[in-house]
């Protein structure tokens, strides 16, 4: 999985004075969990974009500004509720040899011929919850759905993999094709056209044997 660096400053201070003049300085404090100790240290808030506003997954570098490095995941973020500011970032250390949890993003691969007849594709499960060594980590998942016709669908069974689980069911659904309401509009429109049909023949047919009875009187 690919890595994001973010280079911080170890904090002295952790009150709530010394936060505030963090973030007033365009700092974010964070915390790095893990190991024997917990590290305190703040870094620029630009250094978190392309960690945090993407649909994209990846683990994170923190290099203090001692020399020392740290591979980590983002374990939790917490923004203002008007702003949207980043106003604090938890880490967890990661270790080579400890299996760790991740969501991580399904991307679709082929089209699925269902779709090409008329079909809804839905995607209920853009992202996955994996379970995986540090190094057996998946940028992404690829789900071929190129044999979905309509009615058929794609479960997390057909997704395994050797290098990591997936925590879901066996029974969840990653994409399924389905009928689409118009087509099933269309459909029912004609069943009730050839039920006319069928109803004005039927009456002709009576006509025409009344029309016979008269004539024999």
């Amino acid at each position: 999985m690919k890595s994001i660096t973010i280079k911080g400053s170890q904090r002295e201070s952790v009150g709530k004075v010394a936060t505030k003049a963090l973030r007033n300085a365009g700092k974010v404090p964070c915390v790095l969990y893990g190991g024997d100790n917990s590290i305190h240290f703040s870094a620029d808030e630009l250094a978190f974009s392309k960690l945090v506003y993407t649909p994209n997954v990846y683990t994170a570098t923190v290099e203090l500004e001692n020399g020392e490095k740290h591979e980590a995941i983002l374990q939790d973020i917490q923004f203002h509720p008007v702003t949207d500011k980043i106003l604090h970032v938890d880490f967890y250390r990661l270790f080579e040899d400890k299996e760790i949890t991740m969501e991580i993003p399904v991307h679709l691969i082929g089209n699925a011929p269902g779709v090409v007849a008329g079909g809804n594709m839905r995607f209920p499960n853009r992202k996955l919850k994996v379970r995986a060594l540090p190094a057996n980590l998946p940028d992404f998942i690829n789900a071929d759905i190129s044999k979905l016709n309509i009615g058929d669908k794609l479960f997390v069974t057909e997704l395994e993999n050797e290098n990591y689980s997936i925590l879901h069911p066996e029974n969840t659904v990653v994409v399924q094709v389905r009928i689409s309401r118009l087509t099933i509009e269309e459909e029912e429109e004609e069943e009730e056209g050839e039920e006319g049909e069928e109803g004005e023949e039927g009456a002709e047919a009576v006509e025409g044997t009344e029309g016979a009875a008269k004539s024999e009187e």
